[in-house]
């Protein structure tokens, strides 16, 4: 720690007095470069000159020629300068956000549900910020994010699969239900809540390509006691609420993908027995964090603590 009678910190409006005249090798052009007249510079050395203890400045008729002291002390004028800058636009850019851009990798059920939400925030708040999506794979964002194509990214995972990287920093965002879909003319679509016992006979719809809800189903149906049978593979959740609409089976989804609900549609609870899945906000561990990201960090969480209770 630094105490007034053992440490004395220079006033830095004169180290960047010192550093013009010195870069200047005139008193009179650092003094108009920096608008200040002549005497005010010479004065605002002096005092500069009686904190360090020694000269600083060799004066001759035609200018200035800095003494060794005056030359060592530039030297870190300068790099002080150049770091209150920095600091300053950093401060500029995480309070008024006046420039940048940054990229965010998603994943479809909340591309289609709660980041829209996110988003109109941010974009209200940061308007000068140009925010890109790119909605992937799980695989395909865990790699866009450690190659850098993505400042940040959503991911989610399962209790008995967390994501783990020593390279990536998660936060969980909120946590989400899963859910059952029944057309609107099933027996059970009366129902506000069902078991899976009671579903052992159904015929199911489910995602086609390994997509994770099938892992979840099958999980589910074993802990119920019966083997799922598949009967028709989607290629996206309004596909499978399209087909569940029309008997062709039931479905078993997270309550995201379910924000834009097919009308003939009906969503029942499994209760507590409903597997969880937590949506996590994913940044690498070695970077700086750029204000943008910064920015988006804290408006997502902010509009998931409004609606976490929505995906439950």
């Amino acid at each position: 720690m630094l105490h007034d009678d053992e440490q004395h910190l220079f006033d830095i409006r004169r180290l960047a007095l010192l550093m013009e005249v010195v870069e200047q090798g005139s008193i009179t052009a650092a003094a108009e470069l920096m608008m200040y007249s002549p005497s005010a510079v010479s004065q605002q050395l002096r005092k500069l000159e009686q904190e360090v203890g020694q000269p600083l400045l060799n004066r001759r008729s035609r200018g200035v020629v800095p003494t060794e002291a005056g030359q060592v002390l530039a030297g870190h004028a300068r790099q002080i300068i150049r770091q209150m800058k920095a600091a300053q636009s950093d401060l500029d850019q995480i309070a008024g956000l006046k420039r940048g851009a940054l990229t965010v990798g998603t994943f479809p059920t909340l591309a289609g549900s709660f980041l829209p939400l996110v988003i109109r925030a941010f974009k209200k708040r940061y308007p000068a910020i140009s925010l890109s999506l790119r909605s992937a794979r799980f695989d395909e964002l865990v790699a866009d994010l450690q190659s850098g194509v993505t400042g940040l990214c959503l991911l989610w995972d399962y209790p008995w699969n967390r994501f783990h990287d020593d390279s990536i920093r998660v936060t969980e965002v909120f946590r989400e239900s899963t859910v059952i879909l029944v057309a609107g003319s099933h027996p059970l679509a009366d129902r506000e809540q069902v078991s899976m016992e009671e579903l052992r006979n159904e015929s199911w719809i489910v995602r086609a390509e390994a997509h994770p809800v099938v892992e979840v189903l099958q999980r589910s149906a074993k802990e119920a006691g019966f083997e799922p049978t598949i009967g028709f593979l989607a290629n996206d959740y309004q596909e499978a609420q399209a087909m569940v609409s029309v008997g062709m089976g039931v479905a078993l989804v997270p309550k995201t993908a379910v924000a834009l609900q097919h009308p003939d549609v009906k969503v029942l609870s499994l209760g507590n027995a409903a597997p969880l899945r937590r949506i996590l906000l994913a940044q690498r561990q070695d970077k700086v964090y750029a204000p943008a990201e910064v920015a988006f960090h804290s408006t997502l969480l902010e509009i998931a603590r409004e609606r976490a209770g929505d995906y439950l």
